[in-house]
């Protein structure tokens, strides 16, 4: 286990057509200037290839290899299978590193942060999953004391079953960022988790429509069970980015947009 490190998460984009910010693509080359490019673009390939195969024979070689390597990128992929099974939909069985906590950390905020929170049945399922067993009981008393609060359901627009009323489709999403752990020992793990998240009524007649908001979580990990477990958090708003002068979607929009859109297993 590599303790101490602070890894980051990065999320790739498909290259984009075009300037990314929003430019005119440009126009096509003429057919000639094309031919080069290929042509160059093929040279290089085969200079790379025969690089690579190059055997390391020479005497320069072998004393260089006893040179200090550069450290690889926090944010470059590792090829760790983030988990080995699943537990009621949500990840389970991760690595017993830093990389597995962070994994567990970023998965479990999804989990926690989802609709079937609102669900009793489910939301115990969760908290079972979750939570280590020493304080999974005591967690969910307390999940559902506030997720059955009659206050709390009315004034985000449920029924007392947490149901969304007809016509509406009820969202609450979160969405990882970036992680990052603070400590880390071979028993205990604490991992920030920046994530945005969504949440509301989405319906023609919806008077808590669908809005974003940012926050971090910190979450405290214990090696238990073979697994990364959730023992303790604390929540705080933020970073919050400056919001884009976006028209936002109606309603029907954002309903087959989370539907139809699953979410992702998260990794380190």
């Amino acid at each position: 286990m590599s303790l101490g490190d602070e890894g980051q998460t990065r999320t790739r984009l498909p290259d984009a057509g075009g300037d990314v910010y929003g430019g005119a693509r440009r126009g096509g080359r003429s057919s000639s200037r094309g031919l080069v490019t290929v042509v160059g673009v093929v040279v290089l390939l085969i200079a790379a290839i025969a690089f690579a195969n190059r055997g390391g024979g020479d005497s320069s070689s072998s004393n260089d290899s006893n040179a200090k390597k550069p450290n690889t990128s926090s944010t470059t992929a590792t090829g760790t299978k983030p988990v080995r099974s699943q537990a009621g939909g949500i990840p389970t069985g991760y690595a017993h590193d830093e990389q597995g906590a962070q994994s567990a950390a970023a998965n479990y905020s999804v989990a926690l942060g989802s609709a079937d929170m609102f669900n009793i049945s489910r939301r115990h399922e969760i908290v079972n999953t979750v939570y280590a067993r020493d304080v999974a009981s005591t967690r969910q008393a307390a999940l559902d004391s506030a997720y059955s609060s009659k206050s709390f359901l009315t004034n985000i627009g449920l029924d007392k079953d947490g149901r969304a009323p007809a016509g509406e489709t009820f969202i609450s999403r979160v969405i990882p960022v970036g992680t990052k752990s603070t400590a880390v020992s071979a028993s205990t793990a604490t991992v920030e988790v920046w994530y945005t998240s969504l949440f509301g009524l989405s319906g023609e007649t919806s008077t808590n429509p669908v809005s974003e908001s940012w926050y971090t979580t910190t979450y405290q990990l214990k090696w238990v069970d073979n697994d990364w477990k959730v023992t303790d958090f604390q929540q705080k708003d933020g970073p919050v980015p400056v919001g884009r002068d976006q028209k936002a979607s109606t309603a029907d929009d954002m309903t087959k947009a989370v539907e139809e859109y699953g979410g992702f297993t998260y990794a380190r």
